[in-house]
């Protein structure tokens, strides 16, 4: 029988969360920053950027954003549908503009 959990979470989430879980660690290595930093309301420059690399890496994936925003929430970090979208977009387009953040986004294990 089906539950609205299980309508709402597809049997693929499973997966797709210990991908997210697996790209928070490696970001969170990268930017010199614990795995909690990425969960608590910070506007710091570097969590904040950790953070969009977060999303930016789950949306290459490809994971939708409605599972991100769920994964974040599971780890205490509400945020918004528009501000996961806008962080991608932030993300990308230093992916395309600074060779820096190309390397590290070639260090991670996409």
């Amino acid at each position: 029988m089906c539950s609205a959990e299980s309508l709402t979470h597809p049997n693929q989430t499973p997966m797709k969360e210990q991908i997210f879980d697996g790209y928070a660690v490696q970001i969170a290595e990268l930017f010199n920053l614990k795995v909690e930093d990425l969960f608590v309301k910070s506007k710091k420059r570097d969590v904040v950027d950790a953070r969009q690399l977060l999303y930016y890496a789950c949306s290459k994936r490809p994971m939708r954003v409605v599972y991100i925003q769920e994964f974040m929430k599971r780890n205490g970090y509400e945020i918004g549908h528009t501000s996961i979208l806008h962080g991608i977009k932030v993300a990308g387009d230093r992916a395309k503009s600074d060779k820096d953040y190309k390397q590290v986004i070639k260090r991670l294990k996409m």
